[in-house]
């Protein structure tokens, strides 16, 4: 597995190795002692399967607050999407600051997005089917999202005009300088 670090603290690439043949591939796409030889500790406790029918369906900006945060694991099972992590933890250097990178069936990147992070992702193809393992189970009560297109963030989704598919509830988002941050800043990832 490639692991990489970013800029943002916390949030990580991983590049699962395929072995390919005129059969298709293969690839470890989570392995948990690798990954805690790279510094990565987290239990992963639910796995989440989405699907989007249309292009670009973009879904975000999300987040789960303590005490149920969630780091998420993200991977494209089919077709393409972006994908990304917005810094939400109070006092952070790089506070409001987001990344993003391509998650594709064919390139099979990975995202690692840490509590403390708001997530989101838009399809890049129809029927974009999204993978991802969750370090805790999925609390209503405690879920919060943040405007998609809030222009204090500043994502570049890539829509190139094009108007995204969007729920009711992504719709009405709040944007990030209104939000009381339930997460701080630990002066580390």
């Amino acid at each position: 597995m490639k692991i990489e670090n970013i800029p943002l603290p916390g949030v990580v690439v991983i590049t699962p190795r395929r072995f390919g043949d005129h059969r298709g591939f293969f690839a470890e796409t989570y392995s948990r002692p690798k990954l805690a030889e790279a510094g990565i500790d987290t239990v992963f406790v639910q796995d989440n399967h989405s699907l989007s029918r249309s292009a670009p369906t973009l879904r975000g900006l999300h987040f789960q607050a303590p005490p149920r945060a969630q780091d998420k694991l993200v991977r494209c099972g089919r077709g393409a999407l972006f994908d990304v992590a917005v810094d939400i933890r109070r006092g952070s250097p790089t506070y409001g600051r987001w990344f993003g990178v391509e998650l594709t069936e064919e390139n099979g990147v990975q995202l690692l997005v840490p509590a403390g992070f708001a997530h989101g992702f838009v399809t890049r193809v129809p029927d974009t089917e999204i993978i991802y393992k969750c370090s805790d189970t999925y609390a209503p009560e405690t879920e919060g999202a943040l405007a998609w297109n809030d222009p204090d963030i500043g994502i570049d989704w890539g829509l190139g005009g094009a108007a995204p598919v969007l729920s009711e509830k992504d719709a009405a988002a709040p944007p990030l300088a209104g939000l009381k941050s339930p997460f701080a800043w630990e002066g580390g990832a």
